[in-house]
């Protein structure tokens, strides 16, 4: 009888159990469906957002992507100019800008990643004004470059707004090349060194061909934050009515020409303005989509 009596109790403590275990479970299968479905909430709403501008953006600046755009500097209202000289300045000054702080970036980036072993408190200090600088505002850049470079020399040029871009492009790079540097094994080192490499060797040929798609990413990111930049433009290459090339004169820039003509009274001013807006994004995305295309090609 007391076998038989334990029994009953083993076999109701085991349903209780099994009970608890099951509501856990709907538990756990609620909130996991809550959460996914709150991640396809957001995900729709990024892609919402995402397209209404895009759409916005073609809507209103198809119409002015014109041939003479193209070709044809800015002009006073109503005589037909385009964007040829804001589209080069863009291009000049953008491109010094990646070509200057991209370097400075990656080595930063390897120096924080690679030789920790150093001085820590120089680590930190190299990291803190890294973060300084990815955190300030662009104005304060620009009023930088004005002090330390239009002020002495008396007169913009497209050179120091390179120089200002190129200051907002070096604490991207870095932050990146740093994390992915860091998601390298350790035991691709080891092997590299234990086969005899250099340092630097495992350094160029092991841990940045592993970290490559993360550091073009980061590059790419820069990229990205500088092209659309105004402010830092408006004190240091200031733009140009005319055409100019030389980043040694006043330079046009897009995202001047943009914000000069989208607050005009002039209806071709504001097409313009569109029509800008829509070619630093389209720019952009070409660029992003090339050079996936290029690294999944090469990690085939």
């Amino acid at each position: 009888m007391a076998v038989r009596d334990r029994d009953v109790t083993d076999a109701a403590a085991a349903a209780a159990r099994w009970q608890g275990n099951s509501l856990s479970d709907m538990r756990r299968r609620m909130v996991d469906r809550v959460a996914t479905g709150l991640c396809w909430l957001a995900t729709v709403l990024v892609l919402l957002m995402l397209f209404s501008i895009l759409f916005v953006l073609v809507r209103n600046g198809i119409g002015g992507l014109r041939w003479a755009t193209l070709v044809h500097v800015t002009a006073p209202p109503g005589q037909g100019g385009g964007l040829a000289n804001a589209i080069a300045g863009s291009l000049i000054q953008t491109g010094l800008a990646v070509l200057i702080g991209a370097p400075v970036g990656l080595l930063v980036g390897i120096y924080l990643a690679e030789f920790t072993a150093t001085d820590g408190r120089l680590i930190n200090l190299v990291r803190f004004v890294s973060d300084l600088l990815l955190s300030a505002p662009s104005i304060l850049v620009g009023l930088f470059i004005y002090m330390i470079v239009v002020v002495p020399t008396g007169h913009f040029s497209g050179m120091a707004g390179a120089l200002a871009l190129s200051m907002l492009v070096v604490p991207v790079v870095v932050r990146t090349t740093e994390d992915m540097l860091r998601l390298v094994p350790l035991s691709m080192r080891e092997a590299a060194i234990a086969l005899g490499a250099p340092r630097w060797r495992v350094i160029v040929m092991v841990c940045l061909r592993a970290a490559r798609d993360g550091v073009a990413t980061g590059i790419l990111l820069a990229l990205a934050r500088v092209s659309g930049e105004t402010a830092p433009l408006l004190f240091t290459s200031l733009g140009n009515m005319n055409w100019s090339v030389s980043p040694a004169v006043p330079m046009a820039s897009l995202p001047v020409t943009i914000y000069q003509y989208a607050g005009a009274a002039y209806d071709d001013w504001t097409a313009l303005a569109w029509t800008g807006a829509l070619l630093i994004t389209a720019g952009i995305l070409m660029i992003n989509i090339t050079v996936r295309l290029g690294l999944g090609r090469n990690r085939k």
